[in-house]
């Protein structure tokens, strides 16, 4: 016996699938994703691309000196060696450019990953993260150990009236050292954000 003869209503369950809705097939292709706002595009890529060139600046700077500099220093005498490192230290705390890139590699690399967690790119904003979280330790390092020697660099005074030379000491070896730790942390980061910007290239393709 039929249950739902001709002309009777039919009733299906409440919030139920229609059965005259379009059910998609084995071959059905998968919807693309809906892009995000033009602007919010457009600051997580400006936020993304600034903070890999600040860090690539930074992570170039601490190279030069490894490379060139420092042993470029250590090969004349002892009060060449003060009066440049003096100079150099002068010039780089009196660099406004300097000092916003310095602090901005930092900033700018947190609020990327906050934007691009915000933004649903999760492994983007692992990568980033780890950026800003090498880099922090980049500063943990500048501000506990090579500021206070350069600062006791710039207490010593005119390097032609030295006679206590122990300085040039503390810079050969413990300076030279914790810059060279610098230059490996800061290209780390670098690293994290250009495999960022792959990824996010790929997630906004």
């Amino acid at each position: 016996m039929n249950p739902n003869p001709a002309g009777s209503p039919q009733h299906y369950p409440a919030g139920g699938p229609s059965p005259y809705a379009t059910q998609p097939g084995p071959y059905a292709q998968p919807q693309p994703p809906v892009p995000a706002p033009a602007g919010r595009g457009k600051v997580a890529t400006a936020l993304l691309l600034v903070s890999t060139v600040l860090m690539g600046l930074m992570a170039g700077l601490f190279f030069a000196f490894d490379v060139s500099v420092m042993p470029g220093l250590a090969a004349g005498d002892e009060r060449t060696y003060v009066t440049a490192m003096q100079n150099f230290n002068s010039a780089i705390d009196g660099n406004g450019i300097f000092g916003m890139a310095f602090v901005l590699a930092l900033l700018l690399s947190a609020a990327s990953a906050v934007v691009e967690f915000r933004g649903g790119r999760r492994n983007v904003a692992v990568w980033v993260g780890v950026a800003a979280v090498v880099y922090l330790v980049v500063l943990m390092i500048t501000f506990s150990v090579n500021i206070p020697l350069n600062n006791e660099l710039a207490d010593a005074g005119d390097a032609s009236k030295l006679t206590d030379f122990s300085i040039v000491d503390k810079f050969k070896g413990t300076w030279v050292s914790t810059n060279i730790v610098r230059t490996l942390l800061c290209t780390a980061a670098l690293t994290a954000l250009s495999r960022a910007l792959v990824l996010y290239g790929r997630a906004t393709r």
